[in-house]
């Protein structure tokens, strides 16, 4: 018997969809917008590198203040409409000033130091950072107001001879506080608006500005520098600032038509009254050392000026200063930030020959300050150890002693030197020095003094 057979029914396999996850779309789209933002934000800084603005770089010093800095920068933000930028330099804070830097990311500029580098060593920082063409110093202790940079650069644009313009406050040393009516901060607007009418009958040439708010051409910065990180801390920076800048002709003016609140020294007050008062005699004593009467000195820069001008130009031996390289000497070695030495001569830096060692200290000096000079043919160190060690060269840098006084004689110019810290710092104490009577030293025409560079602390 055939067995029956039954057919089995194939069973019918249902097969689960594989379960994708979801895709967001807007944050897809947020993804690749953020990207291409990204890219393009880097080709067009790339680009831009080494452009500038026509707008005002806004530099603030800070240290330890952060809500004081807040209602600074706030206040920028409301009574600033034309181009500028708020570059932040943070002394090593440790009181969040860090953390409120970093939510403003996109909106300022910022360097957090990673010491604090005092008052001058934070503006440098900030001045090499800018790309503005005009550049201004703010106290972050302060709050500016209506047409409070208006009024300030029409100053500045109304006369070329103008070097820098700062406005008036209620607290500050000097001809630049005013009587104010107001008792509470609150009140303050209304008062500033008053006064901050544009008018230029208000405008005063002064002998000295302070430092809690300077506004200066890009180009003054480029002829006269970086502040000198010598001053520790705070005090007397902006005085020895004041000074270099008369010293190249430039007129220093109050705009009475800006007002803008300070609260006061909130930082160099944190210090206690013990460490502030040992930095301010520190700083007064490395004032002195560098400048000793600079009334005296700009004095007779003008003077000079004045006795060699023909129908309205300067006629003189030697240049009168295209900028405060005019102040510094020739024949004598200096180093910026890599390990190249230069020969300063004949209006050039010869690069020193890498081969063997020499003795002598070469002056360090910030980039923008190597850069005035164009390079020139190398030189070995023989010739330059046998130019310095000459003590029969009126022409190529010598050393002399007269009356008391130490002068630097360059291509038959006798140049007097400002002060002993100014021979100490470019390396003239280690030059042979030649005594010469006042009579013979006279015979030689006079060109400009002699200054000390600026003490740089950090890499410039």
């Amino acid at each position: 018997m055939k067995k029956s057979v039954k057919k089995r029914k194939k069973k019918r396999i249902h097969q689960v969809p594989q379960q994708h996850p979801q895709v967001d779309l807007s944050v897809v789209s947020y993804q690749s917008g953020y990207q291409t933002g990204y890219e393009a934000g880097v080709a067009a800084g790339s680009g831009s590198y080494g452009s500038y603005f026509n707008g005002t770089s806004i530099i603030i010093p800070s240290y330890n203040q952060a809500e004081y800095l807040k209602l600074c920068i706030d206040s920028i933000i409301t009574h600033t409409p034309h181009p500028y930028e708020i570059i932040v330099i943070d002394n090593a804070s440790t009181d969040g000033t860090a953390d409120y830097l970093h939510r403003m990311a996109g909106r300022i500029r910022y360097r957090i130091l990673e010491e604090n580098r005092g008052f001058a060593g934070a503006v440098n920082k900030g001045l090499m950072m800018a790309k503005g063409m005009k550049m201004l110093l703010l106290n972050n202790d302060t709050l500016v107001t209506e047409n409070w940079l208006e009024n300030m650069t029409a100053c500045l644009e109304s006369d070329s001879r103008i070097g820098m313009v700062g406005p008036v406050t209620n607290f500050i040393s000097g001809q630049q506080r005013i009587d104010v009516p107001y008792m509470n901060v609150e009140d303050m607007p209304a008062f500033a608006r008053e006064n901050n009418v544009s008018d230029p009958s208000r405008w005063r040439r002064v002998d000295r500005l302070t430092g809690f708010c300077l506004l200066f051409r890009r180009s003054l910065w480029e002829r006269t520098g970086y502040f000198d990180e010598g001053y520790r801390i705070g005090n007397y920076e902006d005085d020895d600032y004041n000074i270099r800048v008369k010293l190249q002709g430039y007129t220093l003016v109050i705009a009475f038509d800006s007002f803008i609140h300070h609260f006061g020294s909130v930082s160099m007050r944190a210090l206690g009254e013990e460490q502030f008062y040992r930095i301010n005699m520190l700083n007064e004593q490395y004032y002195m050392d560098k400048w000793g009467n600079p009334n005296e000195l700009i004095q007779h820069v003008r003077e000079m000026k004045a006795e060699h001008q023909e129908n309205g130009q300067i006629i003189y031996p030697v240049p009168l200063a295209s900028s405060e390289a005019g102040f510094h000497p020739q024949f004598v070695l200096v180093k910026g930030l890599g390990n190249t030495v230069y020969w300063l001569e004949h209006g050039h830096r010869r690069p020193l020959d890498a081969e063997g060692q020499i003795s002598l200290p070469p002056s360090r000096l910030p980039l923008v300050d190597i850069r005035r000079w164009p390079v020139g043919e190398k030189i070995s160190i023989d010739q330059v150890q046998a130019k310095w060690y000459r003590t029969d060269s009126a022409n190529e840098g010598q050393l002399v002693s007269s009356a008391g006084k130490m002068y630097w004689l360059e291509h038959g110019v006798r140049r007097k030197v400002a002060s002993a810290l100014a021979a100490s710092m470019w390396g003239m104490n280690s030059k042979p020095v030649v005594y010469m009577e006042e009579s013979e030293l006279l015979q030689h025409p006079e060109g400009l003094p002699i200054i000390a560079p600026v003490e740089i602390v950090q890499n410039l």
